[in-house]
């Protein structure tokens, strides 16, 4: 019978044969199973055939489990593959050393099926979480640059600004899984400027007043690219798309809303964003220094920007200024 491709795939690491047979029949009919009978092999398959879930046992001859368990957190390359101990230790130091070099669970021997086939079932969802997760975060990247090629900006700058937003987020008070939300839905704020004409994203010269009103519209335009999700990233990069340049005093723009009527994703990424344009270097113009940047934005408290965040920015300004040194745009 052909197996699906989807179907996950186990690395059993045994001494005993007798063990790997009796897994093999747990498992079999419903996992794509490699076998490893010593540490050394377990770390070369797990290399090379990227397996979705590891079983491991402990007291095997040469590399112990731990041992194994250890080099696999430690290598780029595996250290995402969850590590499930099958072992007959069963003290309490023992279970605590197998967490300790980073394993996500520990079966005693002699095994329980129905145990072993919950606890791998249960591992094997949450692999597919953090692979749909991390599939969906690839997408939204990818976008990000597609409308870099409509811009004059950089890809550093979508960096910066990204990065900029985490802080204000964090300082602001967004728990740590909501500011690493905003830090990678912010690339999308400009994803609607794949929808405006070349001839006048790429206008050398100042933009008329009917050229000025189509670049208006892109906010509306990322919001509709995004469209209707249940993804949380999504949605924050729909709203991010559609809010960061409205203004505190709601002089901005699709909408007018104003003050606190803004959602807060749109209130930082246009503090974060416009930071950033007026301290890089553009076709257009000259960087501004930090100094003239501040002094601009503080004059633009309760106007354009959130009172709070820029007072934010001025506080978290070392951590601002790190991210800036670090992604660098090229010359």
């Amino acid at each position: 019978m052909l197996r699906q491709l989807s179907e996950p795939s186990i690395l059993l690491v045994d001494d005993e044969p007798v063990n790997l047979r009796v897994l093999k029949q747990l498992l079999a009919s419903d996992y794509q199973l490699i076998f490893a009978k010593n540490g050394e092999e377990a770390i070369r398959l797990a290399t090379d055939r990227q397996p979705n879930l590891i079983l491991l046992d402990i007291m095997m001859p040469g590399l112990t489990g731990f041992e194994v368990c250890k080099k696999l957190k430690a290598h780029a390359g595996t250290r995402h593959i969850p590590v499930i101990f099958v072992t007959a230790l069963n003290d309490a130091h023992d279970e605590a050393e197998g967490f300790e070099v980073g394993a996500v669970d520990y079966i005693t021997k002699p095994i329980s099926p129905a145990v072993v086939k919950a606890r791998v079932k249960t591992h094997l969802s949450l692999v597919q979480s953090d692979e749909l997760m991390r599939t969906r975060l690839q997408v939204v990247q990818r976008l990000g640059r597609a409308a870099e090629y409509k811009d004059n900006e950089t890809g550093m700058h979508v960096m910066r600004m990204s990065h900029y937003s985490k802080i204000l987020a964090t300082a602001y008070g967004f728990n740590e899984e909501k500011a690493e939300i905003l830090l990678h839905a912010a690339p999308m704020h400009d994803i609607g400027k794949i929808g405006i004409a070349d001839s006048i994203m790429l206008k050398p010269g100042k933009l008329t007043d009917e050229e000025f009103a189509a670049m208006k519209k892109h906010p509306e335009i990322g919001a509709e690219i995004l469209g209707e999700c249940d993804s949380d990233l999504l949605k924050i990069a729909k709203s991010v798309s559609l809010t960061h340049h409205e203004k505190w005093d709601g002089s901005g723009y699709p909408n007018g809303l104003k003050g606190e009527d803004i959602p807060i994703e749109g209130r930082i990424c246009a503090v974060a964003d416009v930071f950033d344009a007026l301290t890089s270097k553009r076709p257009y113009k000259e960087a501004w220094t930090v100094e003239e940047t501040l002094d601009f934005m503080q004059s633009q408290k309760g106007k354009h920007f959130d009172p709070a965040l820029i007072d934010l920015l001025v506080e978290n300004l070392p951590a601002i200024l790190e991210v800036k040194n670090t992604w660098v745009d090229e010359d």
